[in-house]
């Protein structure tokens, strides 16, 4: 039981480790703002695919089940921009900021793809920790790694978009506890969450894709910093890529 404990602990603690570093990253100009905001969008693409939907796949032999999930986890985040001007109790700023500013719509989407996730992800980890195999704590250190700049990325726009720094990190910790609770889910339900799990992966990788398609990618391309930002989304790639291998070994 304490096993799972520090496991939950370890994704909350990297994820807020991760906030508390973005706090640094507003101060950024452009071109390195939107450098580590590529790296981030690098490690988005290799989570959703080897650490979301790759995983899907390899559990269950019903490979629509986890198609459908994907495509269904991208339309939930599309249909995620008409609710967006909605969410002022969240942020705290005032409705009419939201009506008419779409700026902050789109960050609210693209935190909302991340807390989406969290969930599954701590899951996924829950259940391994549950069936006790050799990869458990690869797993963890996996996701715990790929929680860094995930937490890093949440914290930049929303400063920027006016979000008070104590309302920022507040939501940033709420995503994290999102994957505690997730880990608990995983382990309590153990092997029978496997029948819905690979559905719930599929989910989350898909809301990813779509968010990191739609909103990441094109921001760090809207400032003439697009070169740095490719090089630095195919380095975030390859790091998550290594850091599976390495963990596969």
């Amino acid at each position: 039981m304490s096993q799972v404990w520090i496991c939950a602990a370890g994704l909350c603690g990297a994820t807020i480790v991760g906030s508390l570093i973005g706090f640094m990253i507003k101060e950024l100009p452009h071109k390195w703002n939107d450098t580590v905001l590529g790296y981030c969008a690098g490690v988005m693409l290799a989570a959703s695919t080897i650490g979301l939907i790759v995983p899907a796949f390899e559990m269950t032999g019903h490979w629509w089940f986890v198609a459908i999930g994907v495509m269904v986890g991208a339309l939930f985040l599309n249909l995620l921009d008409l609710v967006t001007p909605h969410l002022h109790h969240i942020t705290g700023l005032d409705e009419a900021e939201h009506h008419h500013n779409a700026s902050l719509n789109h960050v609210l989407l693209f935190v909302m793809a991340i807390a989406l996730h969290k969930l599954p992800e701590g899951m996924a980890a829950g259940v391994s920790m549950s069936e006790g195999t050799d990869g458990s704590w690869s797993v963890t250190l996996g996701i715990a790694l790929q929680n860094v700049p995930e937490g890093m990325v949440v914290i930049a726009p929303l400063l920027v978009a006016g979000v008070s720094h104590a309302r920022t990190f507040l939501i940033s910790t709420v995503i994290g506890l999102l994957e505690v609770i997730g880990v608990w889910l995983g382990f309590a339900m153990g092997t029978a969450s496997q029948l819905m799990l690979p559905f719930m992966l599929g989910f989350a990788g898909g809301a990813m894709l779509y968010v990191t398609s739609d909103e990441m990618i094109p921001e760090t391309h809207a400032h003439g910093y697009q070169k740095q930002a490719t090089y630095a989304l195919l380095l975030g790639f390859m790091t998550l890529v290594l850091v599976e291998r390495f963990f596969e070994a």
